[in-house]
């Protein structure tokens, strides 16, 4: 197999465990375990680390070594902003597609978050709840809100809220919020959707200041 196409499948491994908390910010991620764990090259680590450095998701210290990147309050609050802007404006776009196909991918992520919620599969509600996001921005089609998604620190919120939700009553709620964004999407309400979305945010942003 090429070097390329295994450092790509090297960063979707470290980058889906970070993102769904079984690498916590601060952690270092030692070059010849990984290489080691998961059977490829150096070299193919190495690139891995640097593409997750382009997302801001690990960061390299100043006495050399790689770590999961530790997010701030500051952090937590510019991010917040950005993903106002970035998925209403997303979801506005899906509203004039009225592509039913998404809709029903978004619904199947729903679907796969409660599924996971119910059998006590955190890390995986998590995983999902980073995908229904990531979705409502690649269904869009627009390559360059997409590039401006991946590259904003975005999924290190996801990180942290991932971290505060420690009770049942906030993946039910979450649950609860995602469902109401894609009916109200799906009945052509894109108000009430975004309205949905924004208070959605709103309480991340909260509980993830507050943990």
């Amino acid at each position: 197999m090429k070097e390329d196409s295994l450092s790509y499948k090297t960063y979707v491994e470290i980058r889906k465990k970070i993102l769904s908390n079984q690498l916590v910010g601060g952690v270092r991620l030692v070059e010849s375990a990984w290489a080691k764990k998961l059977n490829v090259s150096r070299v193919a680590i190495r690139e891995a680390f640097m593409r997750l450095a382009g997302e801001h998701l690990v960061e390299f210290g100043e006495k050399g070594g790689c770590f999961v990147k530790q997010i701030t309050t500051e952090d937590i609050k510019e991010i917040r902003e950005l993903r106002e802007l970035i998925e209403v404006g997303a979801l506005k776009i899906l509203f004039n597609k009225k592509d039913q196909e998404v809709i029903k991918e978004l619904e199947l992520i729903c679907d796969d978050f409660s599924s996971m919620v119910e059998k006590g599969y955190y890390g995986g509600a998590c995983e999902a709840d980073v995908r229904f996001h990531e979705k409502i921005i690649e269904s869009t089609g627009n390559e360059r809100l997409l590039h401006i998604y991946n590259n904003s620190n975005i999924p290190l919120f996801h990180l942290k809220l991932g971290n505060a939700m420690s009770h049942m009553d906030d993946y039910k709620q979450t649950e609860m919020e995602h469902r109401k964004i894609v009916e109200y999407l799906k009945k052509g309400k894109i108000k009430e959707s975004v309205d949905t979305l924004i208070e959605h945010l709103d309480r991340g942003e909260r509980e993830s200041i507050e943990f």
